[in-house]
């Protein structure tokens, strides 16, 4: 299952890419978003880049379906890479992993300059449960809880920004 969200920031896409390069930020996001005991376990700052794993603590309303194979509170890692291309655009990769969950996660990220003070934000979740029979109907089941993690992270990009 693939979900696609997009956001438009009225902020300079240096100032949008400065948060998405700052450790600090992506823990303030987690933070904002009810995730707890999130941690930075490496950060790699390069050349208009970042490498940055977190842990965190991530409580879900787990739907029926998926009881037997999710827990309402999970260990999360993910492992993102930021790093502008050369059409000067910035892009992201995560690669998620929920603890003892039987979830394949990964996501992709865009954010584009739109020329007139702003930027625009494209995040894309691909999400796979494998349980044999009824992993796409846990999937489905979990989508309104995903998309609404991606609003989230989006409210919580805006927060910072509106702080730094």
């Amino acid at each position: 299952m693939d979900i696609t969200s997009s956001h438009h920031f009225d902020r300079p896409f240096a100032d949008v890419w400065s948060m998405l390069l700052d450790p600090d930020a992506h823990v303030a996001k987690y933070e904002h978003m009810g995730h707890r005991d999130v941690e930075v376990v490496t950060a790699e700052p390069g050349d208009d880049a970042l490498a940055i794993t977190i842990v965190r603590q991530v409580d879900i309303d787990v739907p029926g379906v998926a009881k037997k194979f999710i827990n309402p509170s999970n260990t999360v890692t993910s492992k993102d890479r930021w790093e502008r291309k050369a059409d000067g655009s910035g892009s992201g990769h995560s690669d998620v992993d929920i603890k003892g969950v039987p979830v394949q996660s990964t996501g992709s990220a865009a954010l584009v300059d739109d020329g007139a003070g702003g930027c625009d934000y494209t995040i894309t979740l691909a999400m796979k449960v494998k349980v044999p029979m009824i992993g796409e109907k846990v999937a489905g089941a979990l989508r309104p809880q995903l998309e609404a993690q991606l609003e989230a992270e989006f409210a919580a990009s805006e927060a910072w920004l509106s702080e730094h």
